[in-house]
């Protein structure tokens, strides 16, 4: 039980980096409500049929992101939510470049991979950094030692 009361502690931050993940929290948890909030209504089928992504993955990415925005927002387990989450943009990332064949940046304003990369990137940053001192992982399982 210690060890995973550990996993959910957060970092030692000074102010201005905690400011900082906090406010990249609330804007990308919000982000993620919002996509998911969607999806939440029809989770087992908010894909168009003719995609090959079964239900119940479906349901994960729809779960991930709604309750994952909430999490982010919060602060509350991060590194969970930030891994559901970045599992969620890492297959929106493979959908893109493997099945899609689309670019990086479509300048055209098309579909792109760069907002699902970009997404990943900031989700591997919250499992690397936590979520900072002003969230409930810091008030309810405390700081590392």
């Amino acid at each position: 039980m210690k060890t995973l009361m550990s996993f959910f502690q957060t970092y030692h931050h000074s102010k201005i980096q905690s400011l900082s993940l906090l406010l990249l929290r609330l804007v990308v948890g919000c982000a993620f409500f919002i996509h998911g909030s969607g999806k939440i209504h029809t989770p087992f089928s908010w894909m168009p049929p003719q995609v090959p992504i079964p239900a119940f993955l479906q349901f994960l990415a729809a779960m991930s992101e709604y309750c994952g925005g909430i999490a982010l927002i919060l602060g509350i387990i991060t590194p969970l939510a930030s891994f559901g989450i970045g599992c969620t943009m890492l297959s929106a990332v493979y959908m893109h470049v493997m099945m899609r064949h689309d670019t990086f940046v479509n300048l055209s304003g098309g579909m792109s991979y760069e907002p699902a990369l970009g997404y990943l990137v900031i989700m591997i940053l919250f499992i690397a950094m936590g979520p900072g001192k002003f969230s409930l992982d810091k008030v309810i399982f405390g700081e590392r030692k």
